[in-house]
């Protein structure tokens, strides 16, 4: 197998060679909006409306790229088509699509007076994101309420997916000093209402109806949206309205969403135990037709993966949690 390669400014590089300039506005204000992406099957899962996403926050960021969404597509494919051959039959395809203002003006004369936004394409096995997971589908996450707040819209929306995200990452480190195994956060926003985690979106089940926050205050996850797809194909009812606390701890299920994978249950918050019921049967129900829908047993893969890939550092912080060394 030959070595990963990424797209970076117009060119096709060596994964090891892809250099960002240290005068970078994403360096200097995390100022980068960016899609993840993932595969079934070697084929990607709604990639389209990641890249509206990102297109929507390059609208709103007035980042003056050039390149039209059609020839975004065109180029996470082509990066597709060149790493297939550095995957293993059984890894997936994760897209990692950055795009920043690009240098700051101030260092023009660095760059020939020439600048422009910097796009990157990367393309890396979905496993090295979600190694470890395979037994939250049998124990469930454990979230935990942080100090720290969401960011409401009216400060920095995040609706808008950018990589200002040092509030995930305090959140993270935070919730890593509780006690317990499988520790994730879950943010309020300035009202106190449940928003999402550090990089997913939040559910709960009451009375068979699907609930999560609204999405005011939120990254609006393509994960996210297609519970409500999957919802109306079977015949289950899925609103968004304010969730307390109080209403997840009275709540008869709970699960996390994420591209990477998919649907996670949440067996506590702040370690008070979620429903009574084990099965967790509409989480199961929305899972398993996500499965069947994409042709891959969802959790069956994470698993194997788990049991695949020893050599990763499980321990590392992820983009979810971050544990103490």
């Amino acid at each position: 197998m030959s070595g990963r390669i990424v797209y970076l400014n117009g060119e096709f590089v060596p994964e090891v060679e892809a250099k960002v300039s240290i005068y970078d506005s994403a360096l200097m204000f995390g100022d980068m909006v960016f899609e993840m992406t993932r595969s079934f099957n070697k084929k990607q899962f709604k990639l389209r409306k990641h890249l509206e996403r990102l297109y929507a926050g390059i609208k709103i960021l007035r980042i003056p790229l050039k390149i039209s969404i059609e020839g975004m597509e065109k180029l996470c494919y082509e990066v597709i088509e060149r790493n297939d051959n550095s995957f293993t039959s059984t890894d997936e395809h994760r897209l990692v699509i950055n795009v920043s203002r690009g240098p700051l003006g101030i260092y023009a004369h660095i760059f020939g007076e020439k600048l422009e936004p910097t796009v990157v394409i990367a393309d890396f096995p979905l496993k090295w994101t979600v190694v470890g997971m395979g037994k939250l589908f049998d124990t469930g996450i454990s979230a935990i309420i942080p100090s720290q707040r969401a960011i409401p819209a009216y400060l920095l929306d995040p609706k808008i997916k950018n990589r200002s995200r040092i509030h995930y990452q305090m959140a993270n480190i935070e919730v890593s000093q509780y006690k317990g195994d499988n520790n994730w956060a879950l943010l309020l926003d300035t009202d106190g209402f449940i928003a999402e985690g550090t990089g997913d979106n939040f559910f709960i089940v009451k009375n068979g109806v699907i609930i999560t926050p609204e999405g005011r205050n939120i990254l609006r996850g393509i994960s996210r949206d297609y519970i409500f797809e999957l919802s109306e194909q079977l015949n289950l009812k899925c609103i968004e309205k304010d969730i307390e606390p109080y209403d997840v701890y009275t709540a008869d299920e709970a699960f996390m969403t994420g591209t990477p994978f998919c649907m996670l249950p949440v067996a506590s918050l702040n370690n008070v135990e979620i429903g009574v019921e084990k099965n967790k049967k509409v989480t199961k129900l929305l899972l398993d037709k996500w499965s069947g829908n994409v042709g891959v047993d969802i959790v069956k893969q994470i698993k194997n993966w788990n049991e695949s890939s020893k050599e990763r550092n499980v321990k590392s912080p992820s983009p979810y949690q971050f544990k103490k060394t």
